[in-house]
């Protein structure tokens, strides 16, 4: 019981230090409470998991933005559209008129 005091009394020492929401804790907490800390980062707080042996950990969750393929694939798809640009199948754009209207067709 004890313990949590003190870890709660440092992460809010730590928090008005920093001068914004930021939350720390360390893995032990985190595996205690799983589901409080994934729903902070769901509304958007900062939550920072700290551990000894591996460093420290932003926890973010993942939206339908974000990029979840290999870098592999990433690098085959870059290679492919540099084929497709070597091959004329790109389009030259000279003016910021012309990319701005490009991108809206899109």
């Amino acid at each position: 019981m004890a313990t949590i005091l003190v870890s709660i009394i440092f992460i809010n020492l730590r928090r008005i230090k920093m001068g914004f929401d930021l939350i720390i804790i360390n893995s032990k907490e985190f595996r205690s409470n799983q589901s409080k800390y994934l729903i902070m980062v769901a509304k958007g707080e900062d939550v920072i998991l700290k551990t000894r042996s591996l460093g420290s950990f932003k926890i973010t969750p993942v939206t339908k933005d974000d990029a979840l393929v290999s870098k592999a694939e990433m690098m085959k798809k870059i290679e492919e559209a540099r084929k497709d640009i070597l091959s004329g199948k790109g389009k030259n754009l000279s003016s910021a008129e012309e990319l701005s209207s490009f991108l809206k067709s899109l």
